[in-house]
């Protein structure tokens, strides 16, 4: 079944609001976690299962979602997840113990693996013409870009104006209807899943070694640098054995020469490095706003809304513009070089600092330089590939960012705490703390800086969307 003419924009909209879902939750839950502990009982220690059980299935099941797709149909993989996911937030709303919740948290990240790998593969197969891809990608990127600080504002309403189980509850209505409408909408696909089988050990070493990597990153606070480092060298161990079944076996999970493919492979590297830049200016700038200068939760959602507006602008709009004009290595190359600026910017701000003087600029330029690279590391992640492996490449490319913004927000939080700690003995406790801010800002554009040079370095100038876009603009101006 194809999906022709208003009804493809109509099936975006359900992808977009299904994968709005999945970043939402991501975010959402913080804001909720005290209330969360005091009403189940939590320690400080346990309540980070809240959050982490939820990263450890997202990030551990993403190759192997794709891949699923691939095998089996991306449509009934994204209505599949949706479901997992809309039944694991139900379950989530009524709990009334530490135990279901957490369960039911690691099922929503299993369901939200599978809804990411699978849907950008799905819009790819929606909008083939080029011109409307980019538009298309345009929309889709801002909702993943943007969506998790619209999860802070969202999760500071429910909170305060009902309680916390309704940042739960609120997904099952939504996942219901996304689920409804993508059978509708969504265009089916023929699959050969009987006459190839599954890379039984390929999923398993693959799923194990990232859960384990996420496990050794998310669990470092409490479980200390030898516990965080033997984490990451058995997950290391796992992914080489992966590495070798891959290698060998006649139908892999991910075939290594996937890897090869020059655009492919660059786009999981900047992925990596960008994913870093942002969850540090997420993460850090709301710790700057609510330690150094006050701001509730509430309030925290509501500063990072100029950005976000910003970054939808250009996502739907002139992101599409620039890439159907220049190709991806161009607006890629400007966009992460916008974001390092920024963070160069909010690397500066003291401690008696004001949002307007000293937060906003930085956020500005941010939400430019995220509102034109988006699209364009997408495009060049998914032009490399064919059709029957787009789920893959895009549960590569999914990964790669949430392991880059794992472990790169790991890494730049514990730079921050280290220079604070230095700090202590010479200033005062809330300088120390912005000193330890600026040093992981600082890291945080270097990591956009690095990406940018890179996407201008070694993708290729035109991927195939972009020579079919200029062709298509030479037609029109030839009529």
């Amino acid at each position: 079944m194809q999906t022709s003419g208003r009804n493809r924009w109509l099936a975006l909209m359900v992808l977009c609001l299904g994968t709005l879902m999945i970043v939402l939750d991501t975010t959402i839950v913080n804001v909720a976690l005290p209330s969360i502990r005091v009403d189940l009982g939590f320690s400080a220690t346990t309540l980070a299962w809240v959050v982490n059980a939820y990263l450890l299935t997202f990030g551990g099941f993403l190759l192997l979602g794709g891949r699923l797709g691939d095998l089996y149909g991306n449509r009934r993989l994204f209505v599949a997840g949706i479901t997992l996911f809309t039944v694991a937030s139900l379950c989530c709303g009524l709990a009334g113990s530490q135990g279901l919740l957490v369960t039911a948290r690691a099922v929503q990240g299993v369901g939200a693996a599978i809804v990411s790998a699978v849907g950008l593969s799905l819009m790819m197969s929606l909008f083939t013409e080029p011109v409307e891809r980019a538009k298309a990608m345009g929309l889709f990127g801002f909702v993943a870009s943007g969506g998790g600080s619209i999860g802070v504002l969202l999760g500071g309403i429910l909170t305060s104006a009902l309680n916390w189980h309704w940042i739960f509850l609120v997904n099952v209505p939504i996942g219901v209807a996304v689920v409804t409408l993508a059978i509708r909408l969504l265009p089916g696909q023929h699959r050969t899943a009987a006459r190839v089988r599954l890379d039984i050990a390929g999923a398993v070493t693959a799923t194990a070694s990232l859960m384990l990597a996420v496990y050794a990153i998310v669990n470092g606070n409490q479980g200390g640098s030898g516990q965080t480092l033997g984490g990451l060298g058995a997950a290391i161990a796992l992914l080489a054995t992966f590495i070798v079944i891959e290698s060998r076996v006649r139908h892999p999970l991910v075939p290594l020469e996937l890897f090869r493919r020059r655009n492919l492979a660059t786009a999981n590297v900047i992925g990596v490095l960008w994913a870093a830049a942002m969850f540090a200016w997420f993460f850090l700038s709301a710790q700057y706003l609510q330690l150094v200068l006050g701001y509730s939760a509430l309030q925290v959602g509501l500063a990072f809304l100029p950005a976000n507006l910003i970054m939808g602008t250009m996502s739907v709009g002139a992101s599409a513009r620039l890439v159907i004009r220049f190709g991806i290595r161009t607006p890629l190359a400007v966009g992460l070089g916008l974001a390092a600026i920024g963070l160069l910017l909010v690397s500066r701000a003291p401690v008696g600092g004001s949002f307007v003087a000293d937060v906003l600029p930085a956020m500005v330029l941010l939400g430019f330089g995220a509102g034109i690279a988006f699209n364009p590391v997408l495009l060049a992640a998914m032009s490399d590939v064919a059709s029957e492996q787009s789920g893959l490449a895009s549960g590569v490319v999914n990964t790669a960012f949430m392991m880059g913004g794992a472990l790169g927000l790991a890494v730049l939080v514990s730079l921050a705490a280290a220079r604070t700690a230095s700090l202590h003995a010479v200033t005062s406790p809330l300088s120390a703390l912005v000193g330890g801010y600026h040093v992981a800002f600082l890291a945080g554009a270097a990591c956009a800086a690095g990406a940018a040079a890179i996407g201008a370095g070694l993708l290729r100038f035109h991927s195939s969307a972009a020579i079919d876009a200029e062709h298509v603009d030479r037609e029109r101006e030839a009529a």
